[in-house]
């Protein structure tokens, strides 16, 4: 039976890895802590793998586990402050990558800058493509105030970016 279960959390693990580490990083902007919250949410999925139904699609549970840690790291990130280590710049470079990775960083700090639930909204519509019911139950609201995030984040997005698009 464990051999079952390990099986199953093998198969769960290769097919979610990548998308619960590519949430948790557009929700810190943190790619070394990404990692880290990631590999939490997986051993918290680990110790909690009976409790899943099996009939259920597996998305919203880790997605779920994945949103409340990020919140955790984030709430961490509040209460010890650390200072940036200044980083060399960037020689000056007109080229279309260079133009494209600016626009993306831009964008990455606008979602950034979001508040937390319509941050999560954003990422898990936009990045993941979760429809509204499925995002409304990890985030735990209605499919109603889930459109209502998305809209104000959208506008507040749009404002944001106003110069750049």
């Amino acid at each position: 039976m464990a051999d079952q279960t390990d099986a199953a959390f093998e198969d769960l693990l290769a097919r979610y890895r990548r998308p619960v580490l590519n949430f948790v990083y557009r929700l810190l902007g943190d790619a070394a802590e990404a990692e880290d919250v990631a590999q939490e949410v997986f051993v918290r999925a680990y110790r909690h793998f009976g409790e899943l139904d099996p009939r259920r699609e597996a998305s919203p549970w880790l997605f779920t586990l994945a949103r409340n840690a990020a919140i955790d790291r984030l709430r961490y990130r509040q209460r010890h402050p650390t200072e940036p280590l200044d980083s060399a710049p960037e020689p000056a470079s007109v080229s279309r990558e260079v133009e494209t990775r600016e626009l993306g960083d831009q964008i990455a700090a606008a979602i950034q800058s979001l508040p937390e639930d319509q941050r999560t909204a954003v990422v898990l519509a936009e990045y993941h493509s979760l429809s509204y019911a499925e995002i409304a139950e990890i985030i735990d609201c209605s499919v109603k105030s889930v459109e209502s995030r998305l809209y104000r984040a959208k506008a507040t997005l749009r404002e944001k970016l106003r110069g750049f698009l």
